[in-house]
């Protein structure tokens, strides 16, 4: 038995396809799933994930840490069904913190500090979430992140962006922080035209590029990555942020492709026209996003980079990670040149 990976998904033409979320529910006041504190709700997420990086970004941007609870898989990729050698899955799996495991192909060994056990279900595996806790026998693809609610056993929603959005509003009730709206109302439309871009061709297009598997799709993807690129420092070298002088959703998204850029894509996934830190703007703008409300604190460089490079044998038989070169992000920037609205 095999199930999808981000790996597999590709068209006829050799181009990533990446697959819709298949849970689309929302927390909202009168609805089957209502807010409240208590930890109710539980979040499901790997460090190195992107999509998933925004949703634990988001928890500490409005100060959610007592009121949604917190779960982080190993950075490695482990066969999900040990005990059966038909299945040939690999993917998300709990380990207790130092434990260290090999990649799928049994190369190296790996630290799972930072890592934590599912302390709600027992689960070994985000697989084990979906299958038995949620009872989805049916699904294919095993992702993070997960919002999931302990009362009912039922996973809300896996889309990071819809996550967001439940995050940046609905539990304002009991947030430390409910001041701070990265989608405020009158700002919508000019967000929702700049993630357009930023999803399709940096978020999503840095797998285009890594994942491709012709030469047409991966060049296509790496002009469309490059142009889009060269378009944020245009953007950043007149404004502090993507949608003006205020931080928003889009930054946030923008932000988690950055941080990563140098230290995997520019190897990993083959878009080596430039690195990031080879952007004026754009690097300074690393610096002010990374050093605002928490984010920074969200990010582990250590998981991100032995998630790309231990996980995937048919891009990197042996899972050496490379040792790069460590960035201070806590350094002073120049974008408070230009004012806040």
């Amino acid at each position: 038995m095999t199930t999808n990976t981000s790996l597999n998904e590709s068209s006829a033409s050799g181009a990533f396809a990446r697959t819709d979320s298949v849970f689309r529910d929302v927390i909202k006041p009168g609805g089957k799933y209502e807010p409240e504190p208590g930890k109710r709700y539980w979040l499901y997420i790997c460090h190195a994930c992107p999509w998933a990086n925004r949703c634990h970004a988001m928890l500490k941007i409005k100060g959610l840490e007592e009121v949604i609870g917190l779960s982080v898989v190993h950075p490695t990729w482990a066969k999900t069904k040990p005990d059966d050698p038909r299945d040939r899955h690999y993917g998300w799996i709990f380990v207790q913190s130092e434990q260290d495991i090999p990649s799928p192909n049994g190369s190296g060994s790996h630290s799972g500090a930072g890592s934590t056990a599912d302390v709600n279900f027992g689960a070994k595996t985000i697989r084990e979430l979906y299958e038995e806790v949620a009872g989805m026998k049916g699904l294919c693809k095993f992702t993070v992140p997960i919002l999931l609610d302990l009362k009912t056993r039922s996973i809300v929603n896996n889309e990071s962006r819809d996550i967001v959005h439940m995050l940046n509003i609905v539990f304002n009730e009991w947030a430390k922080h409910p001041e701070r709206n990265v989608y405020p109302e009158d700002m919508q439309k000019q967000i929702d035209a700049a993630m357009e871009w930023i999803y399709a061709y940096i978020n999503n297009g840095v797998y285009r590029c890594g994942f491709a598997k012709s030469q047409e799709a991966y060049e296509q993807a790496f002009d469309q990555l490059f142009w889009s690129l060269d378009r944020c420092e245009d953007i950043l070298s007149k404004q502090r942020y993507i949608c003006g002088n205020v931080f928003t959703e889009a930054d946030m998204h923008l932000f988690m492709t950055l941080i990563r850029f140098d230290e995997v894509y520019v190897v990993y996934f083959k878009c080596n026209r430039q690195f990031v830190r080879e952007y004026p703007n754009v690097y300074q703008y690393m610096h002010d996003v990374y050093q605002l409300w928490g984010i920074g604190s969200t990010i582990n460089m250590n998981h991100i980079k032995t998630h790309y490079f231990s996980s995937h044998p048919t891009l990197n038989m042996y899972a050496v990670v490379p040792k790069g070169q460590p960035r201070d992000y806590w350094l002073p920037h120049d974008r408070e040149r230009f004012p806040k609205l």
